[in-house]
């Protein structure tokens, strides 16, 4: 099992971008209390970094990984390492991060060619980015000629942007009820909890 199977278990991430660092924490505890085990927080901007640092001094005092999401650069992915992230993303797939990379590396694919580039760097959890406007075909589409590829949604996901998820892919993003299917998230069939995500 890999880094982003286990994390991905649940089925969820939440995403917490452009808050300040005591409400990113805030929100980072309350998805753990629910159940989802991947926290990602984008650092696009020098000025989202103490709100990283915040969920990931959250996370160290409950034992839970904190990715930082949006790392487009090696100076960004230094400073994700340097703070002690436990994971990287990215909204596209570069080679040079993937191999730079001490952390495991999530990029964002759109594209056939994409999907083969990252397998071939030796990835199997890729980024579908941005998932609404590639559209719930697309991934019924990619598994065909990659059936060992693992994948995570984001751009524009919510509880009415996503079919349920029980496959192999996680959606990722704002808003989200519990998906039943995890066993640690307390929720029954019949009902859901709303993530920490806003």
């Amino acid at each position: 099992m890999t880094f982003f199977d286990d994390l991905f278990s649940c089925g969820v991430m939440a995403i917490l971008r452009g808050m300040d660092p005591e409400r990113t924490a805030t929100l980072a505890e309350r998805a753990w209390d629910l159940g989802i085990d991947a926290v990602e927080v984008p650092i696009e901007t020098p000025g989202a970094e103490p709100s990283l640092r915040a969920a990931i001094e959250a996370g160290a005092r409950r034992g839970r990984p904190v990715g930082a999401g949006t790392v487009v650069g090696v100076e960004q992915l230094r400073t994700a390492t340097e703070l002690g992230a436990a994971f990287t993303v990215a909204p596209g797939l570069d080679p040079e991060l993937v191999r730079a990379s001490e952390l495991p590396h999530l990029p964002g694919v759109a594209t056939p060619s994409e999907v083969q580039h990252a397998r071939k760097l030796g990835l199997t959890w890729v980024k579908a980015f941005p998932a609404t406007v590639l559209g719930t075909g697309w991934f019924a589409a990619i598994r065909g000629p990659f059936p060992g590829m693992r994948f995570t949604a984001t751009g524009g996901m919510n509880a009415h942007t996503s079919s349920p998820p029980g496959r192999r892919w996680a959606p990722s993003g704002r808003r989200w009820r519990i998906p039943s299917s995890c066993p640690r998230c307390g929720a029954s069939s019949s009902e859901g909890r709303e993530s920490a995500s806003e």
